[in-house]
Formats: structure tokens, sequence, C-alpha cells
């Protein structure tokens, strides 16, 4: 479980493909505080397992379903990554519930400045959108997020200057692929008001 708040940018150090699959090494200073082999990691919201570790570097296997559904197979060597380590049992919950598992991609289509705030919209799949709504929660590229506005096709959220600083998403450019999961609790109500079969 991750709360969404982004405890520092890492560096893509290394990918090398195996197949459908990946082994992704990272510099990771604050991640790297504590970690043992095993333990789960959010780079840019993916929840990864550490496979191997040396001092600030982490190593992590993707597999086949993770490159499918993420954007991790667009990075390269130097790119800036969000990285956060999942949440202790007595750690303070200061993003939503975030579990590191991504529900899909979203492109970004625009940004617009607004005095030291930012702007930024995301085009994304409906059955993604679906279950977003304005001034719930979001988590693009493993940042928590505040939705603004959501319509059929796309939806809006607010950077404030501290986040633009801490986080990789004002860098990238217009057409760039995200990482979004949605709100598992708005999943999880959909599911129990189904009607059963």
């Amino acid at each position: 479980m991750f709360t969404g708040i982004v405890e520092e940018m890492g560096e893509v150090i290394s990918l090398k493909k195996e197949g459908e699959s990946i082994t992704l090494t990272l510099s990771g200073p604050t991640a790297s505080q504590g970690a043992q082999l095993g333990d789960s990691i959010a780079v840019n919201g993916v929840c990864l397992t550490i496979t191997e570790m040396q001092e600030n570097r982490l190593k992590f296997g993707v597999a086949p379903e993770t490159m499918r559904r993420t954007n991790l197979g667009d990075l390269m060597p130097g790119d800036s990554v969000n990285l956060e380590r999942s949440l202790p049992a007595d750690g303070r919950l200061g993003g939503h519930f975030v579990q590191g598992h991504v529900d899909g991609t979203g492109t970004l289509v625009n940004r617009t400045e607004d005095g030291d705030a930012l702007t930024i919209t995301v085009a994304a799949p409906p059955e993604l959108l679906r279950y977003m709504v304005p001034k719930g929660y979001i988590a693009v590229d493993g940042t928590s997020l505040t939705l603004i506005d959501v319509s059929e096709t796309q939806f809006t959220f607010m950077l404030v200057a501290y986040t633009q600083q801490h986080i990789v998403l004002p860098n990238r450019q217009i057409g760039s692929r995200v990482n979004l999961e949605v709100d598992i609790l708005a999943k999880y109500t959909e599911k129990f008001i189904q009607p059963s079969k």
C-alpha cells in the first residue's frame, strides 16, 4: 500500500529487455534507505519488488502484464522516475489509498500556468474515466492528485509549486503517456451495487 506522496525522483540507470519483460535498474538514495530484498517500491506509481540492491541502486523485474498496462517500457537511461516506499503500518496517510496496481495509461494533452500553479489535462479511456469525479482522487505516475474536472474524454488537475518541484510530471512532453490508478473505493462500490448474476 502507498499514499501517492512521492518521496524522491530517482534516475533510470539501465533497462535490459528479456523477451516481453525488462530488468529495470534505478538510483534512489531515499527509496534505498531501510529497503530490503523483496520490499515493494512504487516506480511511477507501479508497485515493483526489489530483486537486487547495491548501495543506492535498486533492481526490479518488470513482467509482461506490467509492460502492457504501464509506461515503464517508454523509459530510457537517464530518465527521472517518481519513487515511493510502501507505507509502514504506523505511517501517516498523507495522500490517498494507492495500491501501485496501475489500471492503464493516459496521454498528457495540455498544461496551463495559473499563477505559480500548473493545470494539467490528461486524455484517458472511458473505462477509467467512469471511476473519476470532480474533487475525487487519481494517482498519476504514482502522485496522489485531486481531480478538478472530468469529461467524457479527459480530466484535469492542478499542481501547486511545491509538487511541481518534486515529481516528474511537469517535465513531461505533451503527448507523453502517464500511468493512471483510479480510486479503488470507486471500483469496489461499483461491484457491490451491481446486481448478482
